[in-house]
Formats: C-alpha cells, structure tokens, sequence
C-alpha cells in the first residue's frame, strides 16, 4: 500500500502540481485548499505519512494547522514539511519551534521538494518503532513483540498488524473495510468476517476489553 501525503495549498495551480507528480512517483496524495477543509475532510480517512502545509493560507494559517496537529495524539508525530513563500529567517525558526519538520521556501524545484519528502521520511522512520502500552499489555513494534504484565504473548502476523493499527489509532472507530485495506492490503479479497475473527482471537490472548466493537461501523482501542 503506498505511502499517503496530505498538502494543503491554496494555490490551485501548485496544488494540482503536487497532486499529480507525486502522485506519478508512487504515492497517495489527498489535497485540500484550507485548514478548514483540512479538518472538515480528514476524519475518518487513513493517517497520511507525511503533511505539506502552505504557511499563508485564507482562514486558519499553516502555523495554527500545525499546532493543532501536534496537539492531536493521533497526528503528533506524523512529519510536516511548511511550504511558503516567505524566506526571512525569523519565518523559518517559528515554524520549526512550532514543530515542523522541514521548510521548503518557494519558488522551489519540484525535485528537490521530492527530495525532501523522502529524507524527512527517512528520518521519521523509527517514530513508528516506540513501544505503545494500553493498559497492561505493551507492544513493541521493532521487535514484533507483545507483552500483558510482562509476559510474552504469541500473535500471528495478522493480528500483531491489527493490534498495532488499532493503538496506533487509538480512539478512532475503523470499519471493517478500512483494517482489511491497512492489515490485508487494497487487493485482499476476503469477507470482513476475517477481522472479527482476528478481533475474536486478540480478545481471547489480551483481554475481552481490549478492543471495543462499535455498532454498525467497526473496531477501535479507546
């Protein structure tokens, strides 16, 4: 499954660019022309990899969007890159004191913003390696580990995949068709029977509380 990047660009030129070439190198992008449109059009969609932010937008501004996403645990340490056509120092140091992870300053290269994109990525790699706890059980993502009171559980691969993406997305209510596109990948062709299977198998090595079945929608980890 590809690697997912939100931009957000009021410029519907530029945002159309970005759309298309990273599009053609492999990525799934999701554009938005606004903060407000932004968070009006993201719940519910899979966490992106990546953030490009234009600092000067209409309404909320790039900063106020990167606060609040730092203040999400959800998206607190998905890495954001600000793209903006301001170059004077005292511009770049507020954005990265405000948490980003890269400041590209237009005009720029397209190729070079690619670049940036994958180093930033790179760097952020293990951020998805620390260890997640809920509760007693604790699972760490580097050594395909999971403990409950200190005390190795065995898992399969599917439901250690399961496990992490409901942690990972705490308090978000996934559908069954969202966990099998995530754990299974787009081309799985199987019933949805499968995840309450998987949901079945966790409750019983983790605990029935693990994993709270929300009606008519799917699963999540409050």
């Amino acid at each position: 499954m590809s690697k997912a990047i939100v931009v957000v660009e009021d410029d519907e030129s530029i945002r159309e660019m970005l759309r298309y070439y990273f599009q053609s190198v492999g990525y799934g992008v999701r554009v938005y022309e606004s903060g407000e449109a932004l968070f009006s059009g993201e719940p519910g969609q899979p966490s992106p990899a990546l953030y490009i932010l234009d600092i000067m937008l209409p309404g909320m501004d790039g900063l106020e969007i990167l606060r609040r996403l730092r203040e999400d645990r959800d998206t607190s340490d998905i890495p954001v890159i600000m793209l903006t056509a301001r170059s004077a120092e005292m511009d770049r140091v507020s954005g990265l004191e405000s948490g980003a992870d890269d400041y590209v300053v237009k005009p720029f290269g397209i190729m070079e913003l690619q670049a940036r994109v994958k180093a930033v990525l790179r760097r952020t790699e293990r951020r998805g390696d620390r260890v997640l706890t809920w509760g007693n059980v604790e699972i760490d993502p580097a050594a395909r580990e999971v403990r409950k009171d200190g005390k190795l559980v065995e898992l399969t691969f599917k439901e250690f995949e399961l496990l992490r993406l409901l942690c990972t997305r705490r308090g978000v209510a996934l559908t069954r068709d969202e966990i099998l596109q995530a754990v299974w990948d787009y081309d799985y062709t199987g019933e949805t029977r499968t995840v309450d299977m998987h949901v079945k198998a966790l409750r019983q090595k983790l605990g029935e509380d693990i994993i709270t079945t929300v009606r008519g929608v799917g699963y999540k980890m409050s």
